[in-house]
């Protein structure tokens, strides 16, 4: 099923905004739940309309995108990185596990942030700004950092990669640059990587159950599916969720300091303040 357009989304925000701005005007104080779902909506709905909007900018270009795929894979060597090709030829090897991989970086990581979303407005509302404040400013960066083209490591067959989703399940791609759910060239950084670690470190963060670790798995599997497939490098998750890092930083920084502002020091009692409270006391 494809993704939902950005007029769509749009609609869908406009709509979710109005909802929100009649409950709050006709039913103050009524609408615990309906009130905050309906503002919270509207609000992933507009990120996710300008996030469409953005792929629809006029990027077909390769222009250096493939020099600056060999360039990352030599940086990746340098650093000693385990090799993304005997990854993918492991992967290969099994049939049942190629398959896998595409249908899991195909379909998996924007359910998997949906449910996530879902879980902590309905169970950790208190830690939902911060959490989607933190994956906005995630995808932001994404955008931005997509205007410098790198190609995905399946360019490169002279270096041992192969396409594994053109003979295994699922493929988000086409030939063309603009076509399909996604963009060609906007492998630096892993969107799938950042968001999937939006989902496990959440969980991690804001649950207190002991099953919660189970769910570092999430971000894991991507990152090898990612790579297994030949859609990503290493290094593109590894700057995805430096990105989230620093988002969840900036939201942290930007609410103390405006929780500053709200509660400044009350200074020193005045004298005359002093003698009033001890006259009280006595």
């Amino acid at each position: 099923m494809p993704w939902p357009t950005w007029d769509q989304a749009a609609l869908a925000a406009l709509v979710s905004a109005v909802i929100w701005l009649a409950l709050r005007r006709l039913c103050p104080g009524r609408t615990r739940n309906a009130e905050p779902l309906a503002r919270e909506f509207a609000l992933i709905a507009a990120l996710y309309a300008l996030w469409r909007l953005a792929r629809m900018l006029p990027l077909a270009t390769t222009s250096g995108a493939l020099a600056r795929g060999r360039e990352i894979d030599h940086i990746e060597r340098a650093l000693h990185l385990p090799s993304e090709v005997a990854l993918q030829n492991f992967v290969l090897d099994h049939p049942w596990l190629a398959s896998a991989s595409s249908w899991y970086y195909a379909a998996v990581h924007v359910p998997a942030l949906v449910a996530f979303l879902v879980w902590l407005f309905m169970r950790h509302r208190e830690q939902f700004p911060h959490w989607r404040n933190g994956l906005a400013l995630l995808t932001l960066g994404c955008l931005i950092i997509r205007f410098v083209r790198v190609a995905p490591p399946r360019f490169f067959p002279d270096l041992g990669y192969e396409n594994v989703s053109d003979f295994y399940g699922l493929s988000v791609y086409t030939s063309d640059v603009q076509e399909g759910v996604s963009d060609q060239f906007a492998a630096m950084p892993s969107i799938h990587v950042g968001w999937a670690a939006v989902v496990s470190l959440g969980i991690v963060a804001v649950s207190t159950s002991a099953w919660r670790w189970v769910f570092l798995l999430h971000v894991v599997l991507t990152t090898l599916v990612v790579s297994a497939t030949a859609n990503h490098w290493w290094l593109d998750g590894i700057v995805a969720v430096g990105l989230l890092l620093v988002g969840l930083a900036v939201d942290n920084g930007v609410r103390r300091r405006f929780a500053g502002r709200r509660d400044p020091d009350p200074g020193p009692i005045r004298a005359s303040e002093a003698a009033a409270v001890d006259a009280a006391r006595s």
